[in-house]
């Protein structure tokens, strides 16, 4: 009963910002991971009086000196409303957050295997804006048409369903 209770906080921790509804139709997600981003302040006061845009957004990780960066890139938060000559730029590049072998980890997926690293929810947690990350892999038209077709006949079944109950 406890962990109920615990799980219940936890999600209601939680609040969702934006989602990448793009990310799951193109990619097969293996894997998720969280990070927090650097934020300037009107950037943070824009997004909480309005969504940003994941859509065609992306992860890129790039050698800084002798180390490895995570930047998220072309994610579009609008300047904010009551911004000054100090608003930030919608599209600039966001540094992420993450420990330093998981950003290797995440390199080595990249390169090697193939992989991608793409967006797919924005949330608030604790106060704190948190991105998912999700290492993806593309899939080809086929796989789409396929799960267009999956989703039609479990729509149409669960329509034939409730239709058979009344």
């Amino acid at each position: 009963m406890a962990n109920a209770k615990q799980g219940d906080s936890r999600a209601a921790a939680e609040k969702l910002i934006a989602t990448n509804p793009i990310a799951r139709q193109n990619f097969f997600i293996e894997e998720v991971l969280e990070a927090g981003i650097a934020l300037t302040g009107t950037e943070i006061k824009s997004i909480r009086a309005q969504s940003p845009n994941l859509r065609d957004s992306f992860v890129e990780i790039r050698a800084q000196g002798s180390r490895l960066e995570a930047w998220l890139m072309n994610m579009h938060i609008s300047p904010y409303s009551h911004g000054n000559i100090w608003n930030h730029e919608p599209l600039r590049k966001r540094k992420l957050l993450l420990h330093a072998h998981q950003i290797e980890r995440l390199f080595g997926d990249t390169t090697r295997k193939g992989y991608t690293l793409v967006p797919t929810r924005m949330y608030f947690k604790k106060g704190r804006a948190k991105v998912e990350i999700g290492l993806a892999k593309g899939k080809t038209k086929g796989d789409r048409r396929e799960d267009l077709k999956r989703k039609t006949d479990e729509r149409e079944m669960e329509k034939a369903l409730r239709h058979r109950r009344s």
